[in-house]
């Protein structure tokens, strides 16, 4: 089972990044279990929009933009997308970055203590840059894979030592309900699961380990396997958070914090291991899947182990450290990023949707009626929330 595993936890491991820790946490500590229901949408969203693009990448053995380069007919329309695509996606990952680095800093600070603070963003940024620096998928697969299996277990055992309320917990699950202000965290729990990027990193990811469609199957389990238990990640995150009845949780140290007086230190290191895990394996993904979009919008057709490759990876992940280096808060670059992932969600889902109904591409693999029903209901929900997404961030600023 383990040899079949692959890309589906590299796409797991780059959603459940600080952010998606932080959104979660804050989801559990305001309305406890109440928006459960949100996290599972989120995470069949996700397995719906991801398998399209594993599939595209397996039969056409490209990357998306590469697939959507070529399908445009049209000089203009063909340049303008793809501008628009890499620049929110090499933008958007710089900004993410520095948030990723900073997440890893944190559990590193919950485990070790703050004497040493100021080391800790150069050496998750050294670790990440070894690690990409490689340039071996398979080592890169071996790594991120044990990372998530330690983030995994750190995150349960948290949410299991909190003792949840199991009858509450399902409910939460299966009746959605909209409390008093809990639009905006819903948003952030959508909005940090179905993430844009990833279906760029998908395909190409797939096409790296996998050359033949009669490995369909493996793809297709690997996918579901790995973002329902990234899901379930997410849900015990959620879980932990509700055993918290205060208004000072603000992060999700605070939550680690919180943990602390009712069930001691073990609380806090779990939280602290999950942490630095979710971050170290969003700063390695975020400037691959960057890499990969640059490679398919310019047409490079290079691999991991190019000059030009490397150069992007290079770029996002020194943004990244210099932001948390300095003590430069990326928030403001965060608010445009959170902006171009809301218009860039709904862009990619209708592209993909309709590259994989396109017989040309697809031949007899394209999609059946269902998967294009489920991926129009996606594409809707992606609409009105990226839409509520961009008001929000545009009030804030």
């Amino acid at each position: 089972m383990f040899k079949k595993i692959g890309p589906g936890v590299l796409v797991a491991a780059a959603f459940i990044g600080p952010g998606t820790v932080t959104a979660c946490t804050l989801a559990g500590v305001d309305f406890g279990y109440a928006l459960l229901w949100a996290m599972l949408l989120s995470v069949l969203a996700t397995i719906v929009l991801q398998e399209m693009s594993a599939r595209l990448g397996i039969i056409t053995q490209k990357g998306l933009a590469e697939v959507i380069k070529q399908e445009l007919k049209t000089p203009w329309i063909r340049y303008t997308v793809v501008a628009i695509v890499l620049g929110a996606i090499v933008v958007g990952n710089a900004a993410y970055e520095a948030g990723n680095i900073g997440g890893a800093t944190l559990g590193l600070e919950a485990i070790f203590g703050t004497t040493y603070i100021s080391f800790y963003p150069w050496i998750i940024g050294i670790c990440a840059f070894i690690l990409l620096y490689i340039g071996s998928y398979k080592v890169l697969e071996k790594v991120l894979v044990s990372l998530v299996i330690v983030m995994s277990l750190s995150f349960l055992v948290t949410a299991i030592i909190t003792k949840p309320n199991v009858m509450a917990m399902l409910k939460g699950l299966f009746v959605p309900s909209v409390p008093n202000e809990s639009i905006l965290t819903i948003i952030a729990l959508v909005g940090t699961t179905v993430v844009p990027y990833n279906l760029f990193l998908h395909a190409s990811l797939v096409s790296e380990k996998w050359k033949s469609p009669d490995d369909l199957k493996a793809v297709k389990r690997d996918t579901y396997i790995s973002i329902a238990l990234g899901g379930l990640v997410s849900m015990s995150i959620i879980i932990a958070a509700t055993s918290i009845q205060s208004g000072e949780v603000k992060n999700v140290m605070d939550l680690a914090k919180g943990l602390q007086p009712l069930y001691g230190d073990a609380a806090k290191y779990f939280m602290g291991i999950g942490l630095f895990a979710a971050g170290v394996t969003s700063a390695i993904t975020a400037p691959l899947a960057a890499a990969y979009v640059a490679n398919s919008c310019f047409g490079w057709k290079v691999g991991l182990k190019h000059l030009k490759f490397k150069l992007v990876w290079m770029i996002i992940l020194g943004v990244g450290v210099l932001f948390m280096s300095f003590g430069i808060k990326p928030i403001e670059v965060i608010k445009f990023a959170q902006i171009a992932n809301g218009i860039l969600l709904p862009a990619i889902a209708i592209f993909l949707l309709w590259v994989v109904n396109r017989p040309s591409v697809m031949g007899k693999y394209k999609n059946t009626l269902l998967q294009n029903i489920f991926g129009l209901l996606i594409i809707a929900l992606a609409i009105v929330l990226g839409a509520k997404s961009i008001f929000k961030v545009i009030g804030m600023l």
